[in-house]
């Protein structure tokens, strides 16, 4: 699976931004999916994940009811809604997936290119 991130940009502490990341092939639907980020200077870190039917998702505590991961399988396209923003959550944002959500969680096999996202105090 290719996976094509975009929605990243300058914002605003207090901010929202959408991240997407549209999959290539027909078997998206099959895939859990996650975000993670890198910030300048430290490891890319999870931020989110989401299994294959919407079911479960999780969550780093650091976004936890500022973030929202969700997804639609008709489109092979999962979304990392971020509202109020923060300056720490500046970074790059990466999409990921793989088989189970467990891996995507831990070690996903699929990565997209980044998006930066840059959070204004």
């Amino acid at each position: 699976v290719q996976l094509q991130a975009c929605g990243g940009g300058l914002v605003q502490a207090g901010g929202s931004l959408r991240l997407s990341c549209a999959a290539s092939g027909r078997t998206f639907s099959r895939y859990g999916m996650g975000w993670f980020r890198q910030a300048p200077g430290k490891e890319r870190e999870f931020v989110a994940a989401i299994s294959w039917n919407g079911g479960s998702t999780d969550y780093a505590d650091s976004v936890k009811g500022r973030f929202t991961i969700s997804r639609d399988n008709a489109k092979n396209t999962v979304y990392l809604q971020m509202n109020s923003l923060k300056p720490e959550d500046t970074a790059v944002y990466y999409c990921a997936a793989d088989g189970g959500f467990i891996v995507v969680v831990t070690s996903p096999r699929y990565w997209g290119q980044g998006t930066l996202v840059t959070v204004s105090s």
